[in-house]
């Protein structure tokens, strides 16, 4: 885990769920496989409708068409961000396309913890509402440990950002099962 993330900002809006996120169609590509697991990137965020595609002006592909890896690696959403299914498949698309953490006001649970778990992104929650101050293709600079975002592009900007917690040494680790392994709870 790196404590300071760079990158340009995709932003959405409330309810991205996680058949927008990763549509169940591509669910057919077999994630150990690194010939397919590719194609998760590719389709990350497919499933967003246009107009809540890049905030705020929409229609702006988080993928562009044909490619594997995204221009945005951390992403800014509203309320319950990841709410749908289960499927583990929803963070693994977001990390495979470059993402590195999602910022939202608040998660489905099943999502952070499957973020968390599996070792694929960084979920991290602010303090205030951000999607109507960060724009997609911002610049910013995200302090995983201290706590805050700087926008780079809005003056530098500074919000905040709630604690991790007690998920940060599995974070730190890179999924439960490499945490397990470390604290000499797996062989």
């Amino acid at each position: 885990m790196e404590d300071i993330i760079r990158g340009r900002a995709y932003v959405l809006g409330d309810n991205i769920d996680t058949d927008q996120i990763i549509p169940a169609i591509y669910l057919s590509f077999d994630p150990s496989k690194p010939e397919e697991r590719k194609f998760f990137g590719m389709y990350a965020n497919s499933g967003v409708p246009d107009a809540q595609a890049g905030l705020p002006t929409g229609n702006i592909r988080f993928v562009r068409e044909n490619e594997f890896k995204s221009d945005y690696s951390i992403i800014v959403a509203g309320k319950n961000f990841g709410c749908g299914s289960s499927r583990e498949h929803a963070p693994l698309a977001l990390a495979e396309a470059g993402a590195k953490c999602v910022i939202a006001e608040f998660y489905a649970r099943i999502f952070f913890r499957n973020c968390v778990n599996g070792g694929y992104l960084v979920p991290l929650e602010s303090v205030n509402r951000l999607v109507e101050k960060v724009r997609t293709g911002d610049e910013l600079e995200v302090h995983v440990r201290d706590g805050f975002v700087i926008d780079r592009s809005r003056n530098n900007e500074r919000y905040e950002l709630k604690p991790i917690g007690d998920a940060l040494p599995i974070i730190e680790a890179g999924g439960v099962f490499q945490y397990a392994k470390q604290a000499g709870m797996l062989k």
